[in-house]
């Protein structure tokens, strides 16, 4: 199991904690940001393909922010992979 950590940059959550096992998503956690959202983020996640999350989720923008939590996640997913792969 991989975990990462991840300060996302540009958006109101503070902190999205990430594990993933063989490419797989097991947890998402996400500090702050719009509480509801996120956990349906989150919970979407789980069970998905990470290279999958990240492929559509990396654009996601909010409000013209140039980013959003969403994509965020797709950040932290893949340090996630690259950390697994090494």
């Amino acid at each position: 199991m991989t975990s990462v950590s991840y300060t996302p940059v540009g958006v109101c959550s503070r902190r999205i904690d990430v594990e993933i096992d063989n490419g797989i998503v097991k947890s998402v956690k996400f500090l702050g940001g719009c509480n509801g959202n996120t956990q349906g983020v989150a919970k979407l996640a789980v069970g998905r393909r990470a290279d999958e999350l990240i492929e559509l989720l990396k654009n996601t923008d909010c409000n013209g922010r140039g980013t959003s939590c969403p994509a965020q996640l797709a950040v932290a997913l893949k340090q996630a992979l690259e950390k697994e792969q090494a």
